[in-house]
């Protein structure tokens, strides 16, 4: 059985020239063709985003994308060369599958899986609902690039959604599991910190919530042309 939790689709290899706009990002790939490719990552993606950075990208064969390209990996340099995912909108569907696989034992036991569930005082949704076991989990995912050295920070902005969700996630207690993964999207980070630096109040507000009873899940992956794998949890460092 593959380790890895989830691999890609063939990938290209590319250097990246620019990203503009926030969804869009120039490519010139190995074979010397100038690309667009989607950039489905519309935060700042401090540290993961320097031009002539090795990068890759997928390729899309649906007549309906405007582009037919998306970039999916970056190679970054903090520490030793790590390929970091891009593509924000795989976390989700790689902890579904990891979910789906009890990848994770501090869930304990549970036998359902519910996605997108509508919950809160703020009209919110909920990654994943898990029932089954004694109480609801409530499981919130965060993607994770940011990183000083080892150490890998959330959030990279000010992020007044992700406040909302960590108020959510307190009104959720003690009645029920209230959990925030952070998907820490590159392999070399082995801790784990809120960004204060560049959002003191949700890491007041982090710390608030882990007071009351949230469970923090920072979980480690590592991220290649092939596949993603788990790795564990990082350091909590608070």
């Amino acid at each position: 059985m593959s380790d890895f939790v989830y691999q890609y689709p063939t990938l290209y290899p590319g250097i990246l020239i620019r990203r503009y706009k926030r969804f869009f990002a120039d490519i010139e790939l190995a074979s010397g063709e100038v690309i667009t490719a989607h950039c489905p990552n519309t935060g700042p993606m401090t540290g993961v985003c320097m031009p002539g950075s090795a990068v890759y990208v997928s390729h899309s064969t649906s007549p309906t994308r405007k582009l037919a390209y998306t970039w999916e990996l970056i190679q970054v340099h903090d520490t030793e060369p790590t390929w970091a995912g891009v593509n924000t909108n795989l976390p989700n569907r790689v902890i579904k599958l990891a979910l789906a696989q009890k990848r994770f034992p501090e869930l304990g036991d549970y036998s359902q899986i519910q996605f997108e569930v509508p919950y809160g005082q703020e009209k919110s949704r909920i990654d994943f609902v898990l029932t089954g076991s004694k109480q609801p989990i409530y499981l919130e995912v965060k993607n994770t690039t940011w990183a000083q050295g080892t150490l890998a920070l959330f959030p990279d902005t000010v992020t007044t959604r992700g406040q909302k969700h960590l108020r959510e996630l307190m009104g959720l207690l003690p009645t029920a599991t209230a959990v925030m993964l952070y998907f820490i999207n590159r392999g070399d980070c082995i801790d784990f910190a809120p960004g204060d630096s560049a959002d003191r109040q949700y890491g007041q507000l982090l710390r608030t919530a882990i007071a009351l009873g949230l469970v923090v899940l920072p979980c480690r992956f590592e991220v290649n042309p092939i596949g993603i794998r788990y790795l564990g949890l990082a350091n909590l460092k608070l």
